[in-house]
């Protein structure tokens, strides 16, 4: 029987295609280490190759290196299941793989088949087995794994008028096969591990508060498998949180830390500068100048990193430590007003997007109001 508590720290999305990653990650680099466990979402490959592969706007592959950076900011887990992943082909996905195992950190979400990609990532801390399955929600089809090809889970969805499963569709409702795959996969890791983490790449992008109509439905599917709590990701700006059947859901945990030029309209790949222009008109935003390198909606720089703290009886209860986005994007942690004005935030917009209304006490802990 486990004798003492267990803290695990869950962010966000993780770009980091800029020099000196180390710089960006320093300041939120304390926090992640004093966890016992800091999981955060690989956003996109990182590698050397130049291969970019046609069907969504590709994301260029990350510095290789800035793995390294990665681990030594405390990160000792990553899932990958996310719509960037696939981006560099096969050979993207075989070189982030080989530089997150030589920096000794766990993975779950893509891998050179789907029997890989399906596995979970387990750990052992304080001599708690804890394992994170990771699945991509929101496409494309492309990037997804299959028997014999890379890719990433995923949970197929149903997109309007039955289009493919992409970012930019309209996705209304959960494809029954994925209730059978969260089944097969929280039983399988139930197995091996005594909590099991599941993290969703979901959600409707760079718009506040809004969520789209399969996300709680497939949230509270996992719930219902097995899963202890759920962590979700992928919109660039924080969600609400939700409690079902008294197990924490994090519907969106916003940029963990996002330093890129592939979002900014000023550079020489057509599709990434087009893309550029057209979030602007999809979603209204004019993005702060001085946020060059993590150019999202205004309110994306009221972040958080999410704590579970996971008693000796498997009982989780979640919390937040307050993060503010700096320019030209850097994580740092908040205090005082600042603090406290990030958790009004997300109170708000749990509310705001249909969610049961949530009390966020003064450290940081999160229960229903």
């Amino acid at each position: 029987m486990q004798e003492m508590a267990v803290e695990v720290l869950v962010t966000g999305d993780l770009v980091l295609d800029e020099p000196d990653a180390a710089h960006f990650l320093s300041a939120i680099a304390p926090i992640l280490h004093s966890a016992n466990l800091a999981i955060g979402h690989l956003e996109v490959p990182h590698t050397a190759a130049q291969l970019e592969v046609s069907g969504d706007v590709p994301a260029p592959g990350a510095p290789p290196e800035n793995i390294a950076a990665l681990a030594d900011a405390g990160f000792g887990m990553v899932s990958l299941a996310g719509n960037h992943i696939a981006d560099c082909g096969a050979v993207g996905i075989e070189d982030t793989i080989a530089a997150l195992e030589e920096a000794g950190v766990l993975h779950a979400g893509a891998g050179s088949n789907l029997a890989a990609a399906r596995a979970p990532a387990i750990a052992t801390v304080e001599g708690r087995r804890i394992a994170l399955l990771s699945y991509n929600c929101v496409g494309p089809e492309f990037a997804w794994a299959t028997q014999d090809k890379a890719g990433c889970a995923f949970l197929p969805m149903i997109a309007k008028d039955s289009a493919p499963v992409s970012p930019r569709a309209d996705l209304e409702a959960v494809h029954p096969d994925a209730f059978f795959i969260l089944a097969e996969d929280i039983s399988a890791a139930r197995r091996q591990a005594d909590t099991v983490l599941v993290a969703l790449h979901k959600g409707i992008v760079h718009t506040p508060a809004r969520l789209a109509p399969y996300e709680r439905p497939i949230a509270h599917a996992a719930i219902r498998a097995g899963a202890d709590a759920v962590i979700a990701h992928h919109a660039h700006i924080a969600r609400g949180i939700e409690f079902h059947r008294g197990k924490p859901i994090f519907h969106g945990l916003g940029n963990g830390c996002v330093v890129t030029r592939a979002l900014s309209p000023q550079q020489d790949n057509p599709a990434r500068a087009a893309w550029a222009q057209k979030r602007k008109e999809l979603f209204g935003f004019e993005p702060d100048p001085a946020y060059f390198l993590a150019p999202f909606h205004p309110e994306a720089v009221n972040a958080f990193i999410g704590r579970l703290r996971i008693a000796p009886d498997g009982t989780i209860t979640p919390g937040i430590v307050p993060v503010f986005i700096e320019a030209p994007g850097r994580p740092v942690p908040a205090t005082g007003d600042q603090a406290h004005a990030i958790s009004a935030y997300i109170e708000q917009i749990t509310v705001a997007a249909g969610l049961p209304p949530i009390a966020i006490a003064a450290d940081g802990r999160v229960a229903p109001a």
